[in-house]
């Protein structure tokens, strides 16, 4: 993920008089994201291609439900941002995708639902859609078992927001350190900023 660092950009905005510098990062060209469509469980199961509402935003995050960390925490940013944006949060949409399926699956629905009620819960139990799905957004991740059955897994701390042609706009660090990863009040701001484009 450091090579995605690398390439991305810092978006100065032009909205109204307030030339505010989004937070996030962004690429050029923006990635498309919307090429494959996978289980939206939360809608038993029907197609889902990551692709915001008309006029709105699709806020995605990839992790895992046993997560100790870095999911709830950014699941938990999430909510007190809409939260905050008030009925601006009627135009974003949030997916969380599991880098986990195979545990994940019967509990993904309850567990994003838990922080955003109406989040879809994506999930697929086929390797090469997760990796096709996964790739333009530049994440990684890995799940392995130990000789002890325990499961590890691994993956990229980013938050991703996408809008309604199904182009990657903007990227966030996410995780536990304060000084790497956006604020309530960052992720807020640029919401804001990307609805009013």
């Amino acid at each position: 993920m450091r090579r995605l660092l690398a390439v991305v950009l810092v978006a100065l905005a032009a909205c109204g008089s307030d030339d505010r510098e989004l937070v996030g990062l962004t690429r050029d060209p923006e990635p498309q994201v919307d090429t494959v469509a996978a289980p939206d469980l939360s809608h038993d199961g029907a197609p889902f291609e990551m692709r915001a509402p008309e006029d709105g935003l699709l806020i995605v995050y990839f992790g895992y439900t046993n997560c100790p960390d870095v999911c709830p925490t950014t699941m938990a940013d999430v909510k007190a941002a809409l939260a905050e944006l008030g009925e601006e949060a009627e135009r974003v949409e949030v997916a969380m995708v599991s880098v986990d399926p195979e545990r994940d699956i019967p509990v993904l629905v309850d567990y994003v639902q838990s922080f955003v009620p109406g989040a879809h819960a994506i999930a697929t139990e086929d390797p090469a859609v997760l990796q096709a799905l996964a790739a333009p957004f530049g994440v990684s991740y890995q799940v392995t078992t130990g000789p002890d059955g325990e499961v590890d897994v691994a993956h990229s701390s980013y938050l991703f927001a996408v809008d309604d042609t199904g182009r990657l706009v903007l990227t966030w660090p996410v995780g536990l350190d304060q000084d790497e990863r956006v604020s309530v009040r960052d992720l807020v701001g640029d919401i804001r900023q990307l609805l009013e484009a």
